[in-house]
């Protein structure tokens, strides 16, 4: 079936009349005025909408790295500094705070949690020659700009969409449903998944795609049902991921059924019930609590914030500290500069593994985990 892309044209030719006012600190070079004073660095992340929970993660897992490296003097003796926008997981939203991001002068990006709200903000910060280190959205439509400012620190749709295909395989599957919320992000792995279950032998009993922020999925639930499938596959987020797991449930479905890193949180499973959520699998690149020693620092997240920290915080936790690595590299906070410095870290320690980009900015190393629902949490599954 057609899958629609929503949103980017127009998000993205709002994205260039908005750049073009916002981007009084650059010399006609590029470069910024000064290398003294504070790293500005700018974090875009749903505040509100229905992916909000995931911002304060991301926030506070951004701003306790922050936080760190100024206790041990800073970056090249000078301090960093965060500043949060929302994009509430919407183009248009975050084309607007990514242009108050650069009228503030930020030096990097370490934000972007949705990929469509993402795609729009390239242009805004390529345009002002401000590199982005993208935590969270891992899109393959993110890398067809070829813009040489982006760099993804989580794995990518096509690794999701490999680790998705083959534990469907090893699960002895014969016919699998893909479900997806018609958003790049979403649409991406399942088209993946569906190239990558066509090698495997397992038959892509149906395709559906939904309309993110309804409540009503029997359509889809209904076409599952019909086509005997004894797998589901759903690679949007965790709103509609737990009502779609709930009507499952409620149409008599046995099968078994995994959903995608966007719908990694334990409000999937209050919506969907706790009882309806037990065994439900997840793809999901590492949290800090399936990561090896990851203890510690869950420990340190707690003290300082007083709560668990969530999916993508440790994202965005690496994404300050390879910013600060890039700059501290390149002596400079120029956009230029500090572009070819990240793509020539070699090794550096983040928790997915030592970091080298490849030639197209995404992980060299590092993929996804297979998570289970047990209870109240999401824990890997062995």
């Amino acid at each position: 079936m057609t899958i629609v892309r929503r949103g980017t044209t127009a998000a993205a030719a709002m994205a260039l009349g908005l750049t073009l006012a916002a981007c009084g600190n650059l010399t006609q070079s590029g470069s910024k005025d000064s290398d003294s004073g504070p790293i500005k660095l700018g974090l875009l992340t749903p505040l509100t909408g229905s992916s909000a929970a995931i911002g304060p993660y991301m926030k506070d897992g951004a701003q306790l790295a922050v936080d760190e490296i100024n206790a041990k003097g800073g970056v090249n003796g000078r301090k960093l500094s965060l500043k949060v926008e929302d994009e509430a997981c919407d183009p248009k939203t975050a084309a607007a705070g990514a242009a108050k991001l650069v009228s503030s002068g930020i030096d990097i990006s370490v934000g972007g949690y949705c990929s469509s709200a993402t795609l729009p903000t390239i242009s805004i910060f390529a345009k002002a020659h401000i590199p982005m280190v993208i935590p969270a959205a891992n899109s393959a439509d993110l890398l067809k700009a070829q813009s040489e400012n982006v760099f993804l620190i989580n794995g990518t749709g096509i690794q999701q969409a490999e680790a998705a295909s083959k534990f469907i395989q090893a699960q002895g599957s014969k016919r699998a449903a893909l479900i997806d919320d018609n958003t790049s992000y979403s649409a991406d792995i399942t088209e993946r998944t569906g190239d990558q279950l066509a090698l495997t032998g397992v038959k892509v009993a149906t395709h559906q795609s939904v309309t993110a922020g309804e409540s009503d999925y029997s359509g889809a639930v209904n076409a599952v049902m019909d086509s005997k499938a004894d797998f589901v596959y759903w690679t949007g987020y965790y709103q509609e991921g737990g009502l779609l797991i709930k009507q499952l449930k409620a149409a008599g479905y046995k099968g078994k059924i995994m959903v995608a890193d966007g719908s990694v949180d334990g409000k999937l499973i209050q919506i969907a019930g706790k009882k309806n959520a037990q065994g439900v699998f997840a793809t999901m690149t590492q949290t800090p609590q399936t990561i090896p020693g990851g203890k510690a620092w869950v420990a340190k997240y707690k003290k300082k914030f007083g709560s668990e920290p969530g999916p993508y915080s440790t994202q965005s936790y690496d994404a300050v500290r390879v910013a600060a690595e890039a700059v501290r590299k390149a002596h400079s906070t120029d956009g230029e500069a500090v572009t070819k410095a990240l793509e020539q870290i070699d090794g550096f320690k983040i928790f997915s593994g030592p970091l080298k980009f490849t030639i197209q900015h995404t992980l060299r190393v590092g993929g996804f985990d297979i998570l289970v629902v047990k209870d109240d949490n999401f824990v890997l599954n062995k």
